[in-house]
């Protein structure tokens, strides 16, 4: 392996590594920051109310600091963002299932005859084969969602991680420009700016996006 592929593999497991510190309070947060709108999207896809996608995220962030240990930081053990589709599916499995408590009741009668609820099973190696016989909601592909809601989380943190690092004034120029499509001239005459004011944002802020993006990426 080369120095710089070394290097990008250190990289690319750093945060995990940090994760496994819980007094770590800055990693957790930018982990938090980073993932919690992906775990919210999906989990509002998957059929949940706003209340119950608050619930996914927290209970999804608990259950990555209490398994984290588990975690093996190796690409041949599988990736992270299969592992945190792992958990954030039992945690919206979870919410559904409080919808269902005739069911949960049932299970909980099946339990005390000596046989193995179908709704709880009893641990994690058990639910792997469980959950692929679960349909999600509305039959919902939620590995399809979960892959288009993790680009466009990615995306959206390279945002936000952008404007902290450029003057108000010039994310809007790009803003405007770039995302929303205006006309360099009518951009510049709205903001009193000069076009190449408009122009050096757009250079400028799409920079950062690329790199903070690829940063992003490389982190996990």
């Amino acid at each position: 392996m080369t120095e710089s592929a070394q290097d990008s593999q250190a990289t690319r497991w750093s945060l995990l590594a940090r994760l496994r510190n819980w007094e770590d309070q800055q990693s957790w947060r930018e982990f938090f920051d980073i993932y919690w709108r992906l775990i919210y999207s999906v989990a509002i896809k998957a059929g949940l109310s706003d209340a119950e996608a608050q619930d996914v995220v927290q209970d999804t962030v608990l259950s990555v600091a209490k398994k984290i240990h588990e975690f093996k930081c190796d690409p041949a053990a599988g990736s992270f963002k299969a592992w945190l589709l792992k958990l954030t599916r039992w945690r919206i499995l979870n919410q559904l299932k409080k919808r269902m408590p005739e069911k949960v009741g049932q299970a909980s009668s099946l339990s005390g005859a000596g046989q193995t609820p179908a709704l709880r099973p009893r641990d994690d190696s058990t639910r792997t084969a469980t959950i692929e016989r679960v349909a999600d909601p509305g039959s919902l592909d939620l590995d399809a969602v979960w892959e288009t809601e993790w680009e466009r989380n990615l995306a959206e943190a390279a945002k936000e991680r952008v404007k902290q690092k450029v003057s108000a004034h010039q994310f809007q120029m790009f803003e405007l420009y770039v995302v929303q499509g205006w006309p360099v001239r009518e951009v510049a005459r709205l903001l009193n700016v000069s076009v190449g004011q408009v122009y050096l944002a757009k250079h400028r802020v799409s920079a950062l996006l690329k790199k903070e993006a690829k940063r992003l990426k490389s982190a996990l």
